[in-house]
């Protein structure tokens, strides 16, 4: 959902509906009727009614860009479609067969029972008809982020999704019925990334179209009635002086490279879900990941079990050692609870994969994993049992420091333990007795250094946000190169106070422990005072990714996660993050180049329409001499320097660095062309002489800001230059009196 244009591949849903690509009617519409177009055809309309048909030139550029628009578009638009079938999100509808079946979410109908899991975002507003510890949150319905237990009878809302549990709804709205629609997708839409360049120029455009109405009469009357031009030339004249005014062809380049970016990463395995995504990566000052599915493959492996007997003195148990009966009986409750729950997390598989199931025992009541409270549970007969984070369950030493060893050796540790009560919150567990520490391992992408150091090079400070054990994150990270690593913290002690937060957090590279509102936290605390980026793929990463600048989602990830995300890795490569970084980079640092050359033309326009208003003067220039200076000094470099493929750092200060090239050439021009007015008169130049020299003038001063553009000049560049620059004199020396000119030879 771009700022001037709408979204390429937005697939965030409401409801049973899906928005796609626009379809080709809406981009032929989108790029026929603009405010420039229309504009452009009531100059032309003037310069027909002036008889000076030759000045229609410009005509014939406002037709070729908007082809090119709409060819460039719809190619683009045929990508994105096959690309986007990956991440359409499905529903798991329950046949009449009992069986799931994997549909899209248009397809629902009232009266469909789907299959909910957590991560899953709800497609349609329903009624549960079973919950197996159901929790789902609401924050982007009703701005609440605390997760809703939801029972049997109770009615879920499509835009929300589930964040603990598993279940059964009933369909009860589809479309335009449902809650989230009714809200007009005003709660449940994600922050738009953010566009300082398309900021800058729609300031520009903004100003431009106030400015055009009045100063094109109050040129005309100028012309008319002060300079006594007559009609023809007083509307010509007009015509010229407005049409310099229009920045069309930014507005059309900053499109087009957006559109052709979208179509590069599209081939790359990067979904868009918002164009202006590719500007907000580029300027990324801190990325912040998630460590599964970026630095690591996402797979957990059960490396082994650690017993703990009765006195707390700790004996490592390693898999292929015999099991004494307390083995025997800790893996009997652990195949029990690793089958007692439906819906399965990347730890949960690890389980699975090492547990059989002989359904010994029979969970009576379950508590599935919370990312909130870190830990699961399940209740056998007269006991119960908790897995998840020791540190949330136990506070025994002992056992905490065995944890701890082998998470600083870049482990994952869980704690087996039995507790009198199933509670919901860490602090209500009560007669917590440790019983087996399980030690998983996590695998290191081979291209996770590599990715890293690219990042370092670009000036992006890397930050690791995880809900693991902050030693183990600190471990894994070091492994994969990332500088700083070992310097990390347990999120629960971060200080309450957003305030001090904001100074606390650039003393560290690694936050373990770390809940979805902390993630929220930090995200908003590095967003004080730098562009900041959030990789997830995880139903916890969901409030991350909405708040920040930018975010990025694995298409293997939740739905939640790719719904809310700006740019989805189709492909779940976190090294395609090097492509898309470079890919917004180059079109960034092209548009500020040659956004230069548009913005001299648009400020030497108007700055020269006042001047002209001012002293009663005919305007200085003729459409078709414009059209000359603008397609070869503008026009055909704008596109040259737009393709080309390069790296160059971006920084803030759009405007300012557009600026800096372009209003000292305006200013020169106009400098230049009112001396050429005073020389005129006092020397008696006549009128054919005085329309030389400013054309010339003007041409002389629009190349060398196009000379400058191009610093530091290469081969390339330097043949473009040479060659239009060569161009312009032909075009004078042949057809002057074409362009209003005296014969120079």
């Amino acid at each position: 959902m771009g700022v001037t244009d709408p979204s390429y591949a937005d697939v965030f849903y409401v409801g049973a509906e899906m928005k796609k690509t626009k379809s080709v009617s809406q981009i032929i519409y989108a790029h026929i009727f603009t405010y420039f177009n229309f504009l452009n055809i009531v100059l032309f309309v003037l310069i027909l009614i002036s008889g000076q048909l030759k000045n229609a030139l410009f005509m014939g550029i406002v037709i070729s860009n908007a082809l090119i628009g709409i060819v460039q578009e719809l190619r683009v638009k045929k990508l994105i479609d096959k690309l986007s079938v990956i991440t359409a999100t499905k529903a798991r509808r329950i046949s009449e067969d009992n069986e799931i079946e994997d549909i899209l979410i248009e397809e629902l109908k009232i009266g469909d029972k789907i299959k909910l899991i957590t991560g899953d975002q709800i497609p349609c507003d329903g009624v549960v008809i079973t919950s197996d510890g159901l929790e789902v949150d609401e924050s982007m319905l009703t701005g609440e982020s605390v997760p809703v237990h939801k029972n049997k009878g109770d009615e879920l809302f499509s835009g929300s999704f589930v964040v603990a549990g598993s279940g059964v709804s009933e369909i009860i709205h589809v479309g335009e019925d449902n809650y989230a629609a009714k809200l007009v997708r005003k709660a449940s839409t994600k922050k738009r990334a953010s566009s300082e360049m398309q900021y800058a120029i729609n300031r520009i455009i903004k100003i431009v179209s106030y400015a055009l109405i009045p100063i094109g009469g109050t040129l005309f009357a100028i012309q008319y009635f002060r300079a006594h031009a007559g009609l023809s030339d007083s509307l010509v004249n007009t015509v010229a002086g407005v049409l310099g005014m229009i920045p069309e062809g930014l507005v059309l380049l900053t499109s087009i490279s957006f559109i052709l970016g979208v179509g590069r990463l599209a081939r790359k395995k990067a979904l868009v879900q918002e164009m202006e995504a590719i500007e907000a990566l580029a300027r990324v000052q801190t990325l912040c990941l998630d460590k599964t599915g970026t630095i690591t493959t996402g797979e957990l492996i059960v490396e082994k079990e650690v017993n703990l007997s009765n006195n707390n003195e700790l004996v490592d148990n390693k898999l292929s050692e015999n099991n004494s009966n307390i083995k025997n009986d800790m893996t009997a409750i652990m195949e029990c609870m690793a089958y007692a729950f439906s819906d399965t997390n990347v730890t949960g598989k690890a389980l699975k994969n090492f547990y059989k199931n002989t359904q010994k025992y029979e969970a009576k009541n379950t508590l599935p994993f919370s990312s909130k409270r870190k830990y699961m549970g399940i209740t056998i007969s007269d006991s119960t049992f908790v897995l998840g984070a020791p540190e949330f369950i136990t506070g025994e030493k002992n056992t905490l420091e065995k944890a701890n060893e082998y998470a600083e050796k870049g482990f994952r540790v869980l704690l087996l333990a039995k507790s009198d009560n199933l509670s919901e919150t860490p602090e209500e567990l009560e007669g917590v007795e440790p019983l087996m520490l399980i030690v998983l391992s996590d695998v290191v992408k081979d291209d996770a250094p590599d990715t890293l150091e690219f990042f370092k090079e670009m000036g992006v400070n890397i930050k690791i946000i995880s809900g693991d054990n902050p030693a183990t994150v600190s471990a894994v990270a070091m492994q994969a190169g990332l500088d700083g690593a070992e310097k990390y913290i347990d999120a629960t002690t971060l200080p309450e106070d957003d305030e001090t937060l904001k100074k606390v957090v650039n003393n560290y590279t690694v936050f373990g422990r770390v809940t979805p509102e902390m993630k929220n936290r930090i995200i908003k605390a590095y967003q004080s005072d730098s562009v900041v980026g959030m990789v997830g793929d995880g139903v916890n990463d969901v409030l991350a990714l909405k708040e920040a600048d930018c975010s990025i989602a694995m298409a293997n990830g939740a739905d939640a996660a790719r719904q809310t995300a700006h740019i989805v890795l189709t492909d779940s490569n976190f090294s395609s993050m090097k492509e898309i970084v470079s890919e917004g980079r180059t079109i960034i640092a092209n548009i500020e180049r040659v956004s230069a050359l548009y913005l001299t033309k648009t400020i030497y326009s108007v700055l020269l329409c006042v001047l002209f208003i001012i002293i009663g003067k005919e305007y200085p220039f003729i459409p078709i001499q414009l059209s000359l200076i603008g397609g070869i000094a503008i026009g055909i470099p704008s596109f040259l320097l737009a393709l080309e493929k390069h790296e160059e750092p971006v920084i803030s200060g759009f405007l300012k660095h557009v600026l800096r090239i372009s209003l000292p050439g305006a200013i020169l021009m106009v400098l230049v062309l009112s001396a050429i007015q005073i020389f005129a008169h006092v020397f008696g130049w006549s009128e054919i002489l005085v329309s030389t020299m400013n054309l010339l003038s003007g041409g002389a001063i629009s190349i060398g800001v196009l000379f400058f553009v191009c610093m530091p000049m290469n081969k390339q560049r330097l043949a473009m230059c040479v060659g239009l620059t060569a161009l312009f004199v032909c075009a004078c020396l042949l057809f002057p009196t074409f362009f209003g000119m005296i014969k120079l030879f």
